[in-house]
């Protein structure tokens, strides 16, 4: 199929070669299995159906039990996960579909009732005001308890794990998950890292542990196979937008840049950044901001739709447009913008919910040269 649109050339991402520069975003759906955070076959499904994307960035995946914050999540601590995985990457590779895990410790975000009993852990003990998904519902964060340094080399020794099962579950690499309301951004944000030792502070200490998780990473897995979701956030609560946010964020992605990763993915603005500290960085100003800061390969995220990923593409803004919602509703995304065709609406009731109805049982497009075909 011959087009003119950029989204559909394809692209040279690290170690690997995509078809086009079509990517499927992250998506929490909750369908892994709630004892044990194993993947499904109904999860091999799903991705398997998406595999016309250039790329598949798996959901969010936690590395570690303490890491674990949202009910019903996979991980990628247990052998058990490493083969539900494996079920995963094997039916997307199948389907000639490319996949990379995101690792994922939630820090503060999580709760309790998801470890538990034990107070979730962040940075320091500052409560970031934000909601928690629970197996009995959401309900409000609670005051985390501050990581010792022990501890904290201990989690970065977890992502250099939960990075190593990812390689043998057969993804074709990973992304470290350092934004949003998590753990490295509970380290990055000066409203919720209060501490007075070396992982506090300056720019450079309050990034520390992010390049410390980078390392260890990348003593698992080659560079070509690493990137790294990073951008300012204003997120209310803790996570305001304040006079260090933007400063933080160059400094982590200039040098992010050094490293010479498979990607950087950059989030556009998911809420008002009128009359805050990031004011410029609306619509397209993040990526014309980040883009001569880094560069490696990235990916734009955030309300994309066909015409503003081509044109982002075609600008240099971006090498590669990453698409959530639009992937929910549409597995054969990848042909309706090849075709012009219509998107399907997505049923908001069963995104968090369970079994295949909303989430493998969305129908690929049948144009009408496909009707009459006898």
């Amino acid at each position: 199929m011959t087009s003119n649109q950029p989204l559909l050339t394809p692209y040279r991402m690290g170690d690997l070669d995509l078809p086009n520069r079509i990517v499927m975003a992250p998506l929490t759906r909750m369908r892994a299995q709630s004892h044990d955070h194993v993947p499904t076959t109904l999860q091999a499904e799903y991705y398997a159906q998406r595999a016309s994307a250039g790329l598949i960035i798996a959901e969010a995946t936690a590395i570690s039990p303490e890491g674990f914050g949202w009910a019903d999540t996979p991980g990628l601590w247990t052998e058990e996960q490493v083969y539900g995985w494996r079920r995963v990457t094997d039916a997307v590779h199948a389907a000639g579909g490319r996949i990379i895990a995101q690792l994922w410790h939630t820090g503060a975000i999580s709760h309790p009732e998801l470890l538990d009993g034990a107070e979730p852990v962040s940075a320091s003990d500052v409560d970031p005001g934000q909601i928690s998904v629970t197996r009995t519902g959401r309900k409000p964060t609670v005051t985390p308890r501050a990581l010792t340094k022990q501890e904290i080399q201990g989690t970065v020794a977890d992502f250099a794990r939960a990075a190593r099962n990812a390689m043998g579950a057969g993804f074709d690499g990973v992304q470290i998950l350092a934004n949003y309301l998590y753990l490295i951004s509970q380290f990055l944000n000066a409203t919720t890292n209060l501490r007075k030792d070396e992982y506090g502070g300056s720019l450079e200490n309050r990034s520390r542990f992010l390049f410390q998780v980078v390392e260890s990473v990348l003593a698992e897995v080659d560079a070509q196979q690493v990137g790294v979701k990073i951008s300012p956030m204003h997120e209310g609560s803790a996570f305001q937008a304040n006079e260090e946010t933007l400063p933080v964020t160059e400094y982590a992605i200039r040098k992010l840049s050094t490293y010479n990763l498979s990607h950087l993915l950059l989030m556009g603005n998911t809420t008002d950044f009128s009359g805050t500290p990031l004011e410029k960085l609306a619509d397209d100003g993040m990526f014309q901001h980040f883009r001569p800061l880094y560069k490696g390969t990235l990916i734009a995220n955030v309300k994309m739709d066909r015409d503003r990923g081509n044109r982002l593409v075609a600008e240099g803004l971006a090498d590669l447009v990453a698409f959530g919602r639009p992937y929910i509703a549409n597995p054969d995304l990848v042909q309706r913008f090849a075709e012009n065709a219509p998107l399907a609406e997505v049923d908001w009731e069963t995104v968090y919910a369970s079994g295949p109805h909303g989430y493998s049982d969305y129908p690929a497009y049948q144009s009408s040269e496909n009707n009459h075909r006898s």
